[in-house]
């Protein structure tokens, strides 16, 4: 396994991410999926810890196939998912990811929120790691992204927001940016396979640190849209836009699944922050290099509670 903390700072406090980070996870799934493909709900619901308190669940299944690179798709069935299972805890909070195709691949994502400015050292403390492991600094908006997932309207250094006035952030934000907080992301990766184990692993680390960028740069982006919002306003606009995406997506076919994975006890727990997709192209060096190929349109960018609401009228 190789294991690698990632740090990454907002310009929020962990109360108003508390409620943008389920905004953009469900505007971000609805955006990725289409008939056939996308982000499938299968729960989300309460669910009561015995050491963490009341916290939310939630499983869902990231129908994948033709959004896989290309070096991806020649090597796996032309029907797989992405299991997703998240206990939330809020300001604690666990992910895991397993695979309906590779049992011996699996992603276990613990995460912490503090209002600082990640300067919290052993924030984990976990018997898990064993040694040091490597710290990451991601930089919302002076860290590289891959070019095709680049929007302007989501750029970190040249959005303002016209509800907080924070933005745009410059060189040096972190150190004199308030408020701001941090996401602490503990990343343990998997893939007990001979011979590939360590290029793996050490791939699905590069894809990893590209989807928590993109994920918090668009969660400060969107922040006009989701300030403001109580807690049970954006847990109606999830299930709302839960049931679009769904929709959207149609039945699916039949999946392919080799074995069942164990999953953490009642002690874990939580959503991660960042969204589930997207996925590279780039194909690791001991696989064949990809062939070019369109890459499918998303959903519209934007998808709000009156939209909905105007849509279930129709009906």
């Amino acid at each position: 396994m190789l294991i690698k903390e990632y740090r990454i700072c907002m310009p929020l406090t962990t109360e108003e991410y508390r409620v943008g980070q389920l905004y953009t996870i469900s505007k971000h799934s609805h955006q990725e999926s289409e008939k056939g493909e996308g982000v499938e709900v299968v729960k989300n619901e309460p669910h009561e810890d015995p050491i963490h308190g009341p916290g939310q669940f939630t499983e869902k299944r990231v129908h994948l196939s033709s959004k896989l690179p290309s070096w991806a798709r020649a090597v796996t069935p032309r029907i797989f998912y992405i299991t997703e299972k998240a206990w939330n805890y809020y300001p604690y909070t666990i992910t895991e990811y397993t695979c309906s195709f590779l049992p011996k691949f699996s992603i276990y994502i613990e995460t912490k929120y503090e209002d600082n400015c990640g300067d919290s050292e052993n924030i984990f403390r976990s018997d898990k790691i064993l040694g040091d492991h490597e710290v990451s600094f991601l930089d919302i908006a002076f860290d590289e992204i891959p070019e095709r997932y680049y929007r302007s309207l989501e750029d970190p250094r040249f959005f303002s927001s016209a509800k907080t006035g924070r933005g745009p952030l410059q060189e040096g934000w972190r150190q004199h940016t308030k408020p701001i907080m941090c996401s602490y992301k503990l990343v343990n990766v998997k893939f007990e396979v001979w011979g590939l184990q360590t290029r793996v692993e050490q791939f699905v680390h590069k894809v990893i640190r590209d989807i928590l960028l993109i994920g918090h740069r668009q969660a400060f982006a969107w922040v006009d849209e989701w300030c403001g919002m109580t807690m049970e306003e954006v847990r109606r606009y999830e299930k709302e836009t839960q049931e679009a995406t769904n929709e959207l997506i149609g039945p699916v076919a039949p999946t392919i699944s080799v074995s069942e994975v164990g999953q953490p006890t009642a002690t874990h727990s939580a959503p991660a922050s960042a969204p589930s997709t997207p996925l590279s192209d780039e194909a690791p060096d001991f696989l064949a290099p990809p062939k070019n190929c369109l890459r499918k349109k998303s959903a519209p960018e934007t998808l709000t509670l009156p939209a909905l609401r105007e849509r279930a009228d129709a009906e």
